[in-house]
């Protein structure tokens, strides 16, 4: 324990002193970024409000830099810890100015008049989250986004040690969200602050967290770094998910195969060509290579129109996708030369497919037998070729 800078150690959590999760333990390092997911309602926002001592711990304990949490007064502690959670604030007659102010409060004197120190720090804070603009509005008159970047500027003013953060990217856009997480990282590893959140977006957590904290059920699910932790079975079974697909390599999350009525877990496994009752059977083989296929599978997908993907490298980027979109992938091992068994299967494809799309194969010394493929399409009049 003592090796830890923060350490949860059999932590209890709940309301009203019924437990919601049970024996919590995980020892956090100072500048680590640690990140809790999981599914909605799982507990994550109790973890944190207990933490940060909104909430009563129903068991165990919390240590932060040698003493345990409640030893803390509430003048310590928020020198030392910032907070950033989702309720809305709805303050009177404060600019944005004043809202990040009060971040320097525990730093005052009773009447809380800042010195010109304290003022540059504000402002230091509102420029390091791009919200200089914002200092002379009223905080309630802006928008969602512009809110989160002023109370994240209000956490930095603080000072803090460890900053803790309850869904910080849900109300941003796209830029906002890769800003606010890169601020964030910039934090933990240039000032070696600790920084622990909650995330829904996990291909972000996959790509900012040292550690993460999956929260499902009455327990712990699985703790452990992004590698061990973003496997795709672990997380379908964490969200529970029967209706799409996350990969891991690359971080996205795929909607259901086309022509499917549902795709379980089951479902999304099956490797034989039958199709279940009131399913599309796949008359379309697509062609691709070197990521040439992915546009194709999307706009197929779109279309909810099942295909075939082929042949397909295992290590090529196209069968990332195709192995979860496509209704059937003929595939070949890396490096090797099409096996005959591989272009059997091809041309048995193109023969049972009303169409052939050729997405922009790219053909080498190893996949020469694709041109044999390709001719067989074309001969059949059933090959369109994507410019």
């Amino acid at each position: 324990m003592a090796d830890y800078y923060f350490h949860l150690d059999s932590l209890t959590v709940g309301y009203n002193g019924k437990p919601l999760i049970s024996d919590i333990g995980i020892g956090i390092n100072r500048g680590e970024i640690v990140t809790l997911i999981g599914p909605n309602g799982a507990g994550k926002s109790t973890i944190l409000k207990s933490i940060t001592r909104q909430l009563a711990i129903v068991g165990g304990k919390v240590h932060f830099d040698g003493k345990e949490i409640r030893e803390y007064s509430y003048r310590d502690l928020s020198c030392k810890m910032a907070v950033v959670l989702t309720e809305r604030m709805r303050p009177e007659l404060m600019t944005c100015h004043d809202i990040v102010a009060t971040g320097r409060y525990p730093y005052t004197g009773r009447l809380g008049i800042l010195s010109r120190e304290d003022e540059d720090k504000v402002m230091e804070a509102m420029r390091a989250v791009h919200a200089e603009e914002l200092g002379s509005r009223d905080f309630n008159a802006i928008s969602d986004g512009q809110r989160q970047r002023v109370l994240l500027a209000r956490a930095i003013c603080q000072e803090p040690d460890i900053i803790l953060l309850d869904e910080p990217t849900s109300f941003l856009d796209i830029r906002h969200k890769l800003e606010l997480l890169a601020i964030l990282r910039k934090m933990a590893k240039a000032k070696n602050i600790t920084v622990i959140m909650s995330l829904h977006e996990i291909d972000l957590a996959m790509k900012i967290s040292d550690r993460i904290l999956c929260i499902k059920g009455d327990h712990i699910f699985k703790e452990g770094t992004p590698d061990e932790v973003f496997e795709e079975e672990l997380i379908r079974e964490l969200y529970s998910i029967d209706n799409g697909f996350f990969d891991p390599l690359f971080g996205s999350i795929e909607l259901p195969k086309p022509g499917k009525k549902n795709v379980g877990q089951e479902a999304a496994q099956r490797k034989d060509t039958e199709n279940a009752a009131g399913e599309q059977e796949a008359k379309t083989l697509v062609l691709s290579s070197c990521g040439s296929g992915i546009p194709v599978y999307r706009r197929l997908q779109k279309e909810n129109v099942p295909f075939i993907a082929g042949v397909l490298y295992k290590n090529d980027m196209d069968y990332r996708l195709a192995r979860l979109l496509a209704d059937r992938v003929i595939t070949e091992e890396p490096f090797e030369e099409l096996s005959g068994r591989a272009i059997k299967e091809a041309l048995e494809a193109v023969e049972a497919c009303d169409r052939v799309i050729d997405a922009g194969v790219v053909i080498g010394t190893a996949n020469r037998g694709m041109e044999k493929i390709l001719a067989a399409a074309r001969a059949a009049g059933k090959l369109e070729t994507i410019s």
